[in-house]
């Protein structure tokens, strides 16, 4: 991430071409909210969704770009008929090469990579292969890919610009230092919604509970992975990754206010912070106008109304998660691939009512336990590791914990 920084491009284009990947999503929504406030500034090229095609058309019509594409490739015909009679229509695209094609159009600047999970890793490798600044919010992409992705950005002289509000607060408090003037990186996590519900009483914890966030608004998936603090496992082993540090170089700090985003520790005592309210429409503004900065519609902070900010060590009881991730750390090789897929198949299974919240971890900690963690550096080999996992998940929850 510090190359990424030094070799910023000397001027941003007149009008940058946007490439929204996930634009029916929250944070694809709150990315064209800001791209409204500045029409001079940004176009969007090209809107992609996998079921919303409502939603996706209403914004086809509102921002006009030139291609948009359905994941879904069983709904294409009913959103192309859509737009019949209505004077426009842009070129439409289906499946996951029409997500690919959206992350590489030659006229595109920006590619905003806000597809959640797995699904999200092969458009955002294709935007970093065509040397797009891509904004990266699909934190599973960098997780699966480890050095792929990252690889792929440097020989393309693709800039990687983090969007997860932690990830995109180090990156602003690492402006201008040198690594080794670095001691350690502070992410900060909310806790969710069970930060002080009983232990005893989690297993019985309803999905509706888990996706009610005290702070963000958030798909139920990204949801889910705050409150068993997965998310931050993830965070985790992708701040590794973006800004060149090992696990032991990174901690985790509760924060219920959800005000401050991150720390850095320098080696002279310094700690610098990044303070914003809980929304997602700061991180991307910064990365949309970077190294420049914009509106991105959210108040500043009154430091007299904000009353006290509190943080403690997370609980390793409370949040098996996040021993996993560091252990998948330890282990390396496709550890991550399996932490990944292991949770996304498990979250989906929690929201489906098929296992209880606590049973998440026990599915992700049985797949690391049985499936080797070789090295893995080809795409081609990375889904096929995470089929393997989801595969042994599926089978782990039919045959173990599914309740009767």
């Amino acid at each position: 991430m510090a190359e990424t920084q030094t070799n910023a491009r000397s001027c941003a284009p007149e009008v940058a071409r946007v490439s929204i990947l996930g634009a029916t999503g929250s944070v694809g929504v709150n990315t064209l909210n800001v791209i409204e406030q500045h029409g001079a500034k940004f176009s969007v090229s090209a809107l992609t969704a996998n079921n919303n095609i409502d939603l996706l058309y209403e914004q086809c019509q509102k921002f006009h770009p030139e291609v948009a594409v359905v994941a879904n490739e069983r709904l294409v015909d009913e959103f192309s008929a859509k737009f019949n009679g209505s004077g426009y229509k842009p070129d439409i695209h289906a499946g996951s090469r029409g997500l690919e094609l959206a992350a590489s159009l030659d006229e595109v600047d920006y590619v905003m990579a806000a597809i959640v999970g797995a699904a999200g890793l092969p458009a955002t490798l294709a935007a970093a292969q065509a040397g797009k600044r891509t904004l990266l919010a699909n934190k599973e992409a960098l997780v699966m890919s480890g050095g792929l992705l990252m690889n792929a950005a440097r020989t393309h002289a693709a800039e990687l610009l983090p969007i997860d509000s932690e990830h995109n607060a180090v990156f602003q408090c690492l402006a201008g230092s040198n690594a080794c003037d670095v001691e350690k990186i502070i992410l900060t996590a909310s806790g969710g919604p069970f930060l002080k519900h009983p232990l005893d009483e989690l297993a019985d914890v309803t999905p509706e509970q888990a996706v009610a966030h005290p702070n963000w608004e958030m798909g139920k998936k990204i949801s889910v992975d705050s409150a068993t603090m997965m998310n931050k496992g993830l965070e985790i082993i992708e701040a590794c990754l973006l800004f060149e540090k090992n696990a032991a170089d990174i901690e985790v700090a509760i924060h219920p206010q959800s005000i401050i985003h991150s720390l850095v520790a320098y080696v002279d005592g310094s700690l610098i912070a990044h303070l914003a309210y809980p929304d997602m429409r700061v991180p991307i503004a910064h990365a949309l106008a970077w190294p420049q900065r914009i509106r991105s519609g959210v108040s500043g902070i009154d430091l007299a109304k904000l009353g006290p900010l509190e943080f403690t060590e997370p609980d390793r009881l409370r949040f098996p998660c996040l021993q996993l991730a560091y252990q998948v750390l330890e282990s390396g090789g496709s550890a991550a691939i399996v932490l990944n897929a292991a949770n996304e198949v498990a979250v989906s299974s929690f929201l489906d009512s098929e296992i209880r919240f606590t049973e998440i971890p026990h599915v992700i900690d049985a797949a690391l336990q049985h499936l080797g963690h070789e090295e893995v550096q080809e795409l081609q080999m990375i889904l096929e590791k995470d089929q393997q996992a989801r595969s042994y998940a599926r089978t782990f929850i039919e045959q173990s914990v599914r309740p009767s």
